[in-house]
Order: structure tokens, then sequence, then C-alpha cells
């Protein structure tokens, strides 16, 4: 009966402990409920709707890894909504220097309807006046940011979907980017720098940064 009595004691006492354990694991979940499918079921909805608009204000871009032979498809390229159309007359390439605003969120979740922001350069509304922008390199950037930079124009202000394949891949990050996670980054392009490589503007020549 002693034992019996104890085991019950024991039960009784580690229940609430068990039930709060799980409680918070449950919420764990449902920050990212179906998480793998929304993201790719949103992606391809922005993918097809981007196809299908012909007067510029959206755009479809492959990996910028791939070669032109292989097929762009929803999980090898970057989709972009063109929210400020630049008047630049070149592009960064892989090896040059970036000075650019960005803001970079996440899809929807539970918590955060806007997309939890995770990195951004500015606070507030984008105001190329007042926001200071910061310095990269391309090469060292996620496919899908790499990707989208050496696409733009001086002046460009894009919207950037990219694909957990062109982003943080299936793990995400140590830093709260849950795997399987689209990345949604607004990037204004202001600046990039080819050190001592003329492309055919005054401003290129002797390694200056490019502006125009």
């Amino acid at each position: 009966m002693k034992k019996s009595f104890l085991t019950f004691l024991l039960v009784a006492l580690l229940a609430p402990l068990c039930l709060t354990s799980c409680s918070e694991d449950d919420n764990e979940v449902e920050e990212f409920p179906n998480w793998r499918q929304t993201n790719e079921e949103q992606l391809a909805a922005l993918y097809e709707r981007a196809q299908g608009v012909t007067d510029g204000s959206w755009k479809v871009i492959k990996n910028y890894t791939l070669e032109s032979a292989v097929t762009g498809t929803a999980a090898n390229s970057i989709v972009v909504e063109v929210l400020q159309a630049g008047t630049g007359s070149g592009s960064p390439m892989f090896s040059d220097s970036v000075k650019i605003n960005y803001r970079g969120r996440l899809l929807p979740s539970t918590s955060y309807p806007d997309g939890y922001v995770f990195d951004e350069s500015y606070t507030g509304d984008y105001n190329p006046a007042t926001a200071n922008p910061v310095t990269m390199y391309v090469g060292e950037l996620v496919d899908g940011f790499a990707t989208a930079l050496q696409n733009m124009r001086i002046g460009d202000h894009w919207r950037v979907y990219m694909p957990y394949q062109l982003g943080y891949g299936v793990n995400g990050t140590s830093s709260g980017i849950p795997g399987y996670s689209t990345l949604v980054f607004d990037i204004a392009l202001v600046a990039y720098y080819r050190a001592g490589t003329p492309v055919g503007s005054r401003a290129a020549e002797g390694g200056m940064w490019i502006t125009e």
C-alpha cells in the first residue's frame, strides 16, 4: 500500500509539469503550422502570378548559378515585385561590393501577421533620403540575395521573394529562422564598387563607387 501511494503521489506531482511542458511545445509548433507547405504554396502562387505580368512590375529571375539551358522553377528562381525602378546603367557582379538598404522578414505567421522581421538596415518606412546604407560583398550572400543584386540597377527598390532553396534551406538558422522559410527582402541598391574595372562609365574608372 505504501509503495502504491508513493507512486500515485509522484505521478500527481509530475502531471502539472508535464502539462506545462507539453503546452509550451504545442505553442512552439503552432507558431509555424504546416510551415513547409505554407511557404511552398504561397511562393508557387507568387511565381505563377509574376509570370503572367508583362508590364515589368513583377519579374521572375532564375538563380545566377544555373546555366541558361536549365528550366526555371519556383524552387530555383526568385520572384520580384518592383517597388521603384532605378535608372542606373549597369548591375553589380558577383565579385563586387554594394551599398544597400534592406529589410528581411518571413511570411506571415500566428504571432507575426505582417511577417517576422529578422534583419533590417533601417526602421519604419523606407526613405532613401534618411536611410544609411550598409556595405556588403555580393559573393558572401545567399543565392537568392546575390541573384537579385546582380540584376538590379542603381535606384532599384525591389521586394524579393526567395525560396528556401536559395535562402537558409531546410535547417534554417540558429537565430530563429525556421527551415523551409521563404525569405522576403525589400532591397534598395544605392551604389556598387568594382575595384579598378571600368565598365563604360566615368564613375567606374579607378575603382570608385558607381552611383549612376
